[in-house]
């Protein structure tokens, strides 16, 4: 890493330093999506369909992405730029093809035929969703309940696997309806009684059913717009002018790559933090990012029991981009930057306001002391201001706000906010007295139960701390009983156990049954006083699947039964539940490939880290639910000499 004179940083400064220089981990241009697009359709012939399920980045090896960074100048010469796609051909086949997108030539085409199936596309799901409106029985259906059919919006569902073997696992989704008719929270009057089932590749309704008529919950109060509202919580308005940043950003103490996938969204490269001693850029964090979003619901009703969505692998995390509204997503002094995406067809579509990355002063503190036994009261404090890069993923009724927060003390803080509206299901409860059965959740509003579900975020964590080769420490915290000799009149202390995972299955682990801290380090490292240099993972939310392990729903979410694996860097082992996860199986997973037992010692490793929420509705999750956030931090431990801040005062 090149050098750079120490009063660029560690300053408080309202500007961010943006590269215009190319990347060799930027995402896709929109030209380059259009290389790829053409350079498939004329890989197959004019009579041929496909569809474009996944077109992504397809990552050069990380020693080349390292090489070109240690070395690079103004005419340094990138790796060559390639891309992987995943495509239905004639709708009935699955091909992984990668393109080299200097030449716009195809290298490989592969067909796919394990289990399971890409990503839903938006046209797909458009078209599917329409379908029950052209049917009779589900006209009629309406009909009997009193509903009109331009009220009517429909949503898909992927049905999961649940031991289905060979023809019984066809592409295969539900269609789920909700009503408007006074209120655009459809989310809070679902149309129950109702199973529609659609082929997706035949695009057509290959199962119905009404199994009765179920009281739709009433409109009154589901409105949440701000124009529907008393105040003082009304509509308001702040304009701003925005500035279009690039991938590289440079602010205080920290230089990273910031970019964007379809399927995982936001992903944060090539972190790296500046040591005034050393005089030079520090690795932390290569590659970071969402790998998987798993939300169970917990009701086994027909219409419900189906509802264990893995969002990023069946709907893309990415794709579910929100774009942001200045100054009510994102504060005043923010700067926004578009992302690109595909479409069905392959054409490149823009996400304006995909991100937005300002710096946080809430009137934090970093540090402060105050000391009175000098003859003069001394007090310093120092304001905790920070840099923020925010996107928001709207993934059918829930919001989920996704902030990377760098801190110039050398933490690097993930957050996920939890708003938008619960997932409800209409019964025939108005009060709780009448409930007498399993309900499989609470009571809200008259003929609205919140149904109980999970929600588990895995993060793919490829930590580089001071370079490529880190070990796993586990620092167990024990108690330990003082001797009966001994002259302390203490009975007991707690003392630190370290102990090095050597492979896989040493290093997992269940948050809570043990007080555990978890620290990465490079061994080949030292502080000045003989300690390895590290990063300590502070977990936030500690909450564990409670489903039984040989639940089919579980065993395809096998990579939640941990909240922290480390496996052995490995380029294909990108997304915690199989690339295909669609009507998977499980047997492509963080779990499976954890199961070589591979060795992790002072290797070049990944961490997976799931955070986790038990989600218990409540009357003030509707009808529209305040922000629930937790997340996790990945804090400096002996990686630096002393506290870093501390130099920004040092001539």
């Amino acid at each position: 890493m090149s050098k750079i004179p120490t009063f660029l940083f560690f300053f408080f400064s309202s500007t961010i330093s943006i590269s215009l220089s190319s990347h060799p981990l930027d995402p896709l241009s929109p030209a380059e999506f259009t290389s790829v697009q053409t350079a498939v359709r004329s890989h197959y012939s004019n009579h041929t369909s496909v569809a474009f399920h996944y077109i992504g980045l397809k990552e050069p090896p990380k020693s080349a992405v390292l090489s070109w960074l240690h070395h690079h100048t103004p005419s340094s010469a990138a790796p060559p730029r390639r891309a992987f796609i995943i495509a239905r051909v004639n709708h009935t086949t699955t091909h992984e093809l990668t393109v080299d997108l200097t030449q716009s030539t195809i290298l490989s085409d592969q067909l796919y035929t394990g289990s399971g199936y890409p990503l839903f596309t938006f046209e797909e799901q458009i078209a599917a969703n329409a379908l029950p409106l052209g049917h009779a029985p589900f006209l009629e259906s309406l009909r009997r309940r009193g509903l009109h059919g331009a009220e009517i919006l429909c949503q898909t569902y992927g049905i999961g696997w649940f031991g289905e073997q060979g023809k019984g696992c066809s592409r295969i989704v539900r269609v789920m309806c909700n009503y408007l008719d006074g209120t655009v929270n459809l989310f809070m009057r679902p149309v129950e009684g109702i199973a529609v089932t659609v082929d997706l590749d035949r695009m057509e309704i290959v199962g119905y059913r009404d199994r009765g008529i179920v009281p739709v919950p009433k409109a009154d109060g589901t409105d949440y717009r701000g124009s529907k509202q008393r105040p003082p919580f009304g509509p308001g308005v702040n304009a701003i002018n925005v500035v279009q940043p690039n991938n590289l950003n440079r602010w205080a103490n920290w230089d990273f790559h910031l970019g964007f996938d379809m399927r995982a969204g936001p992903i944060i490269s090539t972190a790296s933090i500046f040591d005034v001693d050393k005089q030079t850029f520090r690795r932390v964090l290569y590659r970071g990012f969402l790998s998987e979003l798993f939300v169970p619901y917990m009701d086994l009703t027909e219409e419900w029991y189906y509802r264990t969505f893995f969002d990023a692998g069946e709907f893309g995390y990415g794709l579910c981009t929100s774009s942001l509204l200045p100054g009510a997503d994102c504060p005043d002094n923010a700067v926004f930057m578009e992302a690109y995406f595909p479409d069905k067809d392959g054409n490149p579509q823009q996400l304006p306001n995909a991100f937005c990355i300002f710096e946080r002063y809430a009137g934090d503190v970093m540090w402060r002391h105050t000391e009175a036994a000098t003859p003069e009261v001394v007090t310093e404090v120092r304001r905790d201001v920070s840099l923020v890069v925010r996107m928001v993923s709207t993934v059918g009724n829930y919001d989920y706000i996704n902030d990377w927060e760098f801190k110039q003390s050398g933490s690097i803080k993930v957050t996920v906010g939890l708003t938008g509206l619960l997932e409800v299901r209409g019964a025939d409860y108005t009060h709780k007295d009448q409930i007498h059965d399993e309900s499989y959740g609470q009571i809200l509003a008259e003929n609205t139960i919140g149904s109980n579900h999970d929600h588990f975020l895995t993060y793919h964590l490829d930590l580089d701390v001071d370079g490529e080769s880190n070990s796993f420490l586990k620092s167990k915290l024990k108690t330990v009983r003082v001797p009966n000799r001994t002259t302390s009149p203490r009975k007991s202390y707690w003392r630190v156990f370290v102990e090095t995972a050597k492979t896989e299955s040493d290093a997992k682990i269940k948050l809570g049954s043990e007080q555990v801290d978890l620290i990465f380090v490079n061994p080949n490292k030292k502080t000045k006083v003989g300690n390895p240099v590290g990063y300590r993972l502070i977990p936030g939310s500690v909450a564990g699947p409670l489903l039984s392990d040989d639940d089919y729903v579980q065993i395809r979410a096998a990579f939640t039964e941990y909240n922290v694996w480390v496996t052995p860097y490995n380029e294909s082992e990108k997304w915690a539940g199989g690339v295909y996860v669609d009507r998977s199986r499980g047997d492509d997973t963080l779990a499976t490939w954890s199961m070589k037992d591979r060795e992790i010692e002072d290797r070049d490793i990944v961490v997976w880290y799931t955070l986790g929420f038990h989600h218990v509705p409540c009357q003030e999750d509707f009808p529209v639910m305040p922000t629930l956030s937790s997340g996790f931090e990945l804090r400096p431990a002996n990686f630096f000499e002393r506290n870093p801040v501390l130099k920004a005062y040092i001539s």
